[in-house]
Parts: C-alpha cells; structure tokens; sequence
C-alpha cells in the first residue's frame, strides 16, 4: 500500500502515527552500509553506483551498447516516466482490460450499476482493489498457457471512490452507512475466474463452475498450534477453530501441490473499541497496530469488529490461508504455524530434502523476514498426504549479519527466551502472538518487507523493501547513506546450493547482498543499480516481482508518485551476466495506482498486472476523480481491474 501525505484514503498512511515495533534494534539499513563498505573493493563498476543518467549513458556508448538497451537481454523500448490518467505501455505490446471492479462472475449476478450497489451484488461480482494474481492452468496440472484460473486477492476498500458524496480521506470511511459497510465487506477477500484467450484477446468466463468469491461471510477453518487456543475463541465460535472471512489480503503465493496460498496483511485497521488502550490485551493490540478507533466504521455495525464485544476476534485475522482454486466447496483454511503478522506474500521454493520453505515479509517498518520449513517432504503423488502438510514445521526470522552471513532463528516454544517467564505457554503463544518472539530473538528490522519470490533459475531468493521514511541517523550506523529511506531497496539472498539441484532452502544460514537501491541515480544518495541504467529505468518503492522463464525479475512499485513524482509501473532487469541490475521501464499505472501481483502465464506470452486504487490521489472522489480509468465513461468511477499486457504479433513478452 502507498504512503500518503495528510490523510490518505489509503489506512496505511494511519501508520505514520508510530511505529507498531516500540525498540527497533540494529536496522537493514546499517548493515547494508557496513556490507558495502566492506566490499566496495571488490565491486565491478562500484565507482559508477552513484553515476549521473549521464555518465551512464556515455558508458553505456562507449561500451559499444546502446544508450536504449545497454548490455540488457531486455531490449523493448523503454517508457518515459510520467504520470497520467492512463496507463502506458513498451512499444510492440498491448494492454487489455480483463476483469474490473464489480464485473459479474457467479451465476445471477447484476451488471454493475455503481450508483446501485449492494452487498448480495458485491458477493456475486470482482471485488475491490486486486493485488496478489496467480495464473493456475486449466486443465489441473497442466502447463496450457491460453486457459487457466485466475486468482486474485482484493485487499483493502476505498469508500471514498466507490460511493458519491462521502469526499475524501479516512473521513470519508468513517461516513458510510450500514449498507455501504456491508458492500465494503463484501468486496474484500478474493476471486477466482475462469480466463481464456481467445482471436480478440483474453475473456473471463462468466458463471464458470470454477468461479468463487470468497468474502468475510466465507465460513473457514482454523488449523495449526494456534486452533482452538483460548484467545482464538469468540461467542460465536466458543471451541477456537472456525472463522468467518479472511481480511486485507495482500501478496500471496501458491504450494507445489496446487493450492493458494493468500496473506492477511493490514487486519489492524478493521477494529476498534476502548479495549485497545485499556483492556487485558492491550499490550498485545498495541505491537500489532490496532487502535481505538480504527480506519472503518465496521465496529458501529457488526459486532464482532469492536473490540470491547469481542476482544479475541483480531486473534483470528493476520495469517496465511490456504484454500485450492480447482474446488470452489472447498473450504479455506488458516495455517496458523506460519505466524500471525501482516503478512505480505506466502511463496515457496522446494529444496533438495523435498521439504519446502515459504518467505513471507511482515510489511511494516522495523518489521521483520519470515520463513517458514515444513516437518516432511511433500509427496507429489500422493496429494493427500500433504493436505496438512503446513500444519507442522519450524517458523523462523531472519537476521542479517554485516559480513554478509544471515541467520534464520527458530521461533519454537521452549528454545532460548520463548519460554513461559516470558509469557509463552506454548507454542501457540509463539504464533499468535509471532512479532513479540521475533523481538526477543533479535531478528532484524527491515524496511517495510513485502514480497519475498525465488528465482526458478537461480534458486535465490529477492526481498522487496519499499522504503522506511523513519529510520534516523542515530538507529543506522554513521556509514549508512540513507537514513531516511524512502525510494527503497530489494535484498538478495544466497541460499546453501543456489544455482545447483541440491539448493538447500530449508538451511538456517545463508548469504545476502543488496541487488539494488532505488531512487534516481546521482540525485538520491546510495542508489545501487547497473551503471548504464539510464534516465527511465531507475524505480522508486519496491513491492511485488515475479521472474519469466529466463530467470529475469520483474519488479512493481508502489509509492513512487508520493516519493519520487513519477507514476507506479513495471520494470524488468536481468539477474545475472552483464545487464545485472540495469532496470528498464516496461509498464506505468495510471495516475494515483499502484501495480500489484506481476505473473506470467507457463509460456511468458502474457503478463498479467492488478492494478489497484487508480484515482487515489489528493483530493481525488467518486464525484470527481483524478481519473475514470479503465472506462473513461461519464459517471462511472475509477476501478481496479486485472490486465493483461501481450507482445503485438505473438510472442515473448519483454
């Protein structure tokens, strides 16, 4: 989600309040500087890092590449960057409109009438604001590349833009009605929709048998440490082990046996009541982010949201759920071994013993690096033996080390300070209650941690750090060059074996390096790119990426219009050989969205983007929006959608 100046419409800018991590320790920041520092000897072309567009480009000439290309495998022409009430894409390819906000999907479902909305119409219709996006090939375990499902995360609403006369900022959440809230409800959760390509280009297929909407009525299962635990417990569910909907899913990833795996990230920001400040769990709301009174005005209306109703209903929401898109009776399920925090991403990688890890990010600054090994192999032909396969394994954290070195600590009840003298009676105090232990362990703080992707290619795994605008001088050390990080970073981490068959993800020590420091080179201090990146290709705010079949990342950014005054998009970078790092801008979201959940189908022929919150911007309404993207039509507001982006001709995209 995007920081914001004043009061955004996004409830991440509620953040900017404090810090939900009280002590922050020795921060990524400082560590980085002392890594480079180290190593700057040994750098090829580390003179160049701080190297004006300029000097890049005379580099780039004299090297006997092109200014437009450089020494990439990337060669589309790059955009220039902008900000616009359209979208833009590379010469040579196109952009088409999939699916939208509030587009029918389940049998009986109205067209969407936006001066008409109600929540039985919510549920049946594409919800709001679309972020992670997978592409599961139909049929089930195939690797067709023009039929599939898509599956999609609707993380946050912005009432605001959705309904007319409520203006702007988080006032405007607090004005809805009863009815609206409902309908904001509704268009949480998740999609899944049956896509085709077909001679005019990518359609969904509506009333597909396959097509779900999972919403905060979907009726879920609690699994892991934590079920049944006495603060999971409620009025409504007094054994601990069912819950109603998942909340503000963010990124997510998948499993090697076909399921998805979805992330609840900012749950904090549903609830409210005196209780945040004055009741038994106050200490525990506070580490979390919640709030008396919080970003939406569901408290007023459905009890279960205030707090003093229902003190053990947050327990329930910040975790990953896991449900299988080829079932859609199917009933999702909330793995609460992964931990509890504001999860952004869920991603696996299978290393060598068969048992597989999942990267998760606690997205908030001085927040931490998850990962999460399963107890057993996974059986790829026996599919039910690993239908619990996540219910047993070992959590840990993350520390970096200066020298290059990282460690995970585990996060088990019983080992070192999880003990019951510090309030951990099992180890399901240890998940619920997952950012309190990481302290304890003396995890490292990062920069807003939010999608964690493995590279198939390479088996490395890549961090993106959007920015942390409140580190200080006095939390990094003296060497570091940006204590105020607002462009962000994105980490690469070497485990045991990358690049071999044997990779060993399960392994508790690792190496890292920064793969890149964004912000415009030679105005922004410490940026860290390629040294032919030219003027276009530097980003701003990492936060989704994904990789093509070559092993190339493709990186989204959110925030980049508040922190640098150009539009979000989509840039693209070799990993490895002689473009490293020299990213290149492929894709721009219109003005005020971000570009979430970059995926290619199995051929790399289309890519597919969500584009959340187009038209959240300063002053920006459902009256009178900044935009009418994707429509332009009269009247009808701006709404997030999923697109496709194809090569004009055939082919590879990029």
């Amino acid at each position: 989600m995007t920081d914001s100046p004043g009061e955004s419409l996004d409830p991440e800018a509620m953040e900017d309040r404090g810090s939900s991590n009280p002590a922050p320790g020795e921060s990524i920041g400082g560590l980085i500087a002392a890594r480079l520092g180290r190593r700057a000897a040994l750098l090829a072309g580390a003179a160049a890092l701080l190297a004006t567009p300029a000097e890049a480009q005379k580099r780039a000439h004299s090297s006997g590449n092109t200014p437009d290309a450089g020494p990439s495998s990337l060669t589309f022409p790059e955009l220039r960057h902008q900000i616009a009430e359209g979208d833009a894409v590379a010469e040579g390819h196109a952009i088409q409109t999939v699916i939208r906000w509030g587009d029918p999907i389940l049998a009986e479902a109205p067209e969407f009438d936006p001066q008409r909305q109600t929540p039985e119409a919510q549920a049946r219709q594409f919800g709001y604001n679309c972020d992670y996006l997978d592409f599961f090939p139909l049929p089930r375990g195939s690797r067709a590349s023009d039929h599939g499902l898509l599956v999609v995360n609707h993380e946050y609403t912005i009432p605001g833009l959705m309904f007319p006369g409520l203006g702007t900022g988080n006032q405007a959440r607090r004005r809805v009605s009863e009815a609206q809230a409902r309908v904001e409800m509704a268009a949480h959760g998740g999609s899944v929709v049956e896509v085709k390509r077909e001679a005019s280009g990518w359609v969904h297929v509506r009333d597909s048998r396959y097509n779900r909407r999972i919403t905060l009525a979907t009726p879920m299962r609690i699994a892991g440490p934590a079920a049944g635990h006495p603060r999971l417990r409620t009025s409504a569910d007094p054994g601990g082990t069912q819950v109603l909907g998942m909340l503000n899913n963010c990124a997510g990833g998948n499993t090697p046996w076909g399921t998805v795996l979805t992330a609840e990230e900012n749950t904090n920001f549903y609830f409210s009541g005196e209780a945040a400040e004055s009741g038994p769990q106050a200490a525990h709301y506070r580490r979390y982010g919640i709030q008396k009174q919080g970003a939406y005005a569901w408290a007023q209306y459905e009890p279960r949201f205030n707090l003093d109703r229902e003190p053990n209903e947050p327990n329930r929401f910040g975790w990953v759920v896991e449900y299988d898109p080829y079932d859609p009776a199917s009933v999702p399920v909330k793995r609460t071994a992964l931990g509890r925090l504001k999860h952004e991403g869920a991603t696996h990688a299978v290393s060598a013993d068969g048992r597989v890890a999942f990267y998760s990010g606690d997205d908030e600054r001085f927040e931490y690096l998850y990962k999460f090994v399963t107890a057993r192999p996974w059986n790829p032909a026996d599919p039910a033996a690993n239908r619990d396969l996540l219910d047993e394994g070992t959590l840990h954290v993350a520390r970096f080390e200066a020298d290059g070195r990282m460690r995970w600590l585990p996060l088990v009840h019983g080992e070192g300070p999880l003990t019951a003298a510090n309030g951990f009676a099992s180890q399901a105090d240890v998940v619920i209650e997952a950012r309190r232990a990481a302290d304890l362990l003396g995890a490292t703080p990062m920069d807003r941690p939010e999608d964690v992707e493995t590279n198939p290619v390479n088996g490395r795994v890549y961090v993106m750090l959007t920015n942390n605008n409140r580190r200080t001088a006095e939390q990094v050390s003296p060497a570091n060059p940006r204590p105020r990080n607002i462009h962000g970073h994105v980490v690469e981490i070497i485990p045991p074996g990358a690049g071999t068959a044997a990779v060993d993800h399960a392994a508790t020590e690792a190496r890292w390096e920064v793969f890149l420091a964004a912000g415009k080179p030679g105005v922004d201090p410490g940026t860290q790119y390629h040294r032919a990146t030219s003027d276009q290709g530097w980003l701003s705010c990492p936060d989704n990426c994904t990789f093509d079949s070559r092993g190339r990342i493709w990186i989204s950014t959110d925030g980049a219009d508040d922190a640098a005054g150009i539009a979000d998009g989509l840039y693209a970078a070799d990993t490895a050989g002689p473009g490293r790092a020299l990213s290149r801008c492929f894709y721009q979201a219109p003005i005020g969205a971000e570009v979430c959940g970059p995926t290619f189908t199995p051929d790399d022929t289309t890519l597919f983007l969500a584009i959340q919150h187009p038209g959240e911007s300063s002053g920006s309404h459902f009256d009178a929006p900044s935009t009418r993207w994707p429509d332009f039509v009269e009247g009808m507001p701006p709404r997030p959608s999923v697109i496709a982006i194809t090569r004009i001709g055939g082919g590879k995209v990029g």
